[in-house]
């Protein structure tokens, strides 16, 4: 499909989605929710790729809820939709859009991210604030450029911890760090986002190359099945007793020793040449 506010281009089996508004610093609007979620779609459907990268046009990955928005749901300025109704359309749209096996956890319309079936990995290139960083958390992976800073930005705008981010921050950065940037909204940057868990860094020079090879070598390296499986079998253990986790793995274990992936898996180790796995 044709895209208006991000970029989407495969290489190497790589798909990278990019949100497209870099004179906004890419603030998230209705639309831009909406490609993103049909880009990842897409790329989820593809055979041909096997790792998805989102990141942001120019100097910022994205810097939250385009400020119309804002200005609708408190009734300041003139937006062409009432806010309220942008955020309840959205929460509609992304409903319906699930799959009936998805869990309600994963059908929020920034929350899918778990249910799609290839590793995501945030490229946070430079300002990730309030949304913005929400989005970010969601990805399977987060690699930031070393000039990149964060923000969680609602308490500084009468707002509460929106979009489940109260559930997903101290569950990647421990209660303490979560509260220490949900009260404060204060500006981090990257170093101190790294020491707490919440990103890898990467320098800025030649950031995006950088990921490129990192997503690279698991969209080349690592069986397709393996990874879908086990990006599953993280996110439902989120839900589950160790036990329940562990009778699953052992399941799929079974099943894994059946497989063309797992055949290919020991050939190569023994021939000492590159995989070749075809995902089934």
């Amino acid at each position: 499909m044709g895209y208006a506010e991000v970029l989407y281009e495969v290489k190497d089996r790589v798909a990278t989605v990019t949100l497209h508004r870099p004179d906004k610093l890419n603030a998230w609007t209705a639309q831009m929710g909406r490609e993103v979620r049909a880009a990842m779609t897409e790329a989820g459907r593809d055979e041909g790729v096997r790792v998805i990268v989102l990141t942001g046009a120019g100097r910022g990955f994205c810097a939250g809820a385009d400020m119309g928005l804002l200005a609708g749901l408190s009734g300041a300025g003139a937006p062409t939709e009432d806010g309220a109704a942008v955020l309840r359309r959205e929460s509609a749209e992304a409903d319906a859009s699930a799959g009936h096996d998805t869990r309600p956890d994963f059908r929020g319309p920034y929350a899918y991210f778990p249910t799609i079936p290839k590793p995501i990995i945030g490229a946070l290139n430079g300002a990730t604030a309030g949304l913005g960083l929400v989005v970010a958390l969601y990805c399977d992976l987060r690699l930031a450029s070393d000039a990149a800073i964060f923000t969680t930005s609602f308490a500084r705008r009468g707002l509460v911890a929106e979009h489940g981010i109260s559930w997903m921050l101290p569950r990647l950065i421990g209660p303490m760090h979560a509260l220490d940037l949900l009260l404060s909204a204060r500006l981090i940057a990257a170093e101190e986002a790294e020491r707490m868990g919440l990103v890898q860094v990467l320098p800025a020079e030649d950031f995006g190359a950088a990921v490129q090879r990192r997503a690279a070598e698991i969209a080349n390296l690592s069986s397709p099945r393996s990874v879908s499986i086990i990006k599953r079998q993280v996110y439902e253990g989120l839900f589950q007793s160790l036990a329940e986790a562990t009778a699953i793995a052992n399941r799929e274990q079974e099943v894994c020793r059946e497989t063309e992936d797992f055949r290919e898996g020991v050939a190569h180790y023994l021939e000492k040449r590159p995989p070749n796995f075809s995902g089934r």
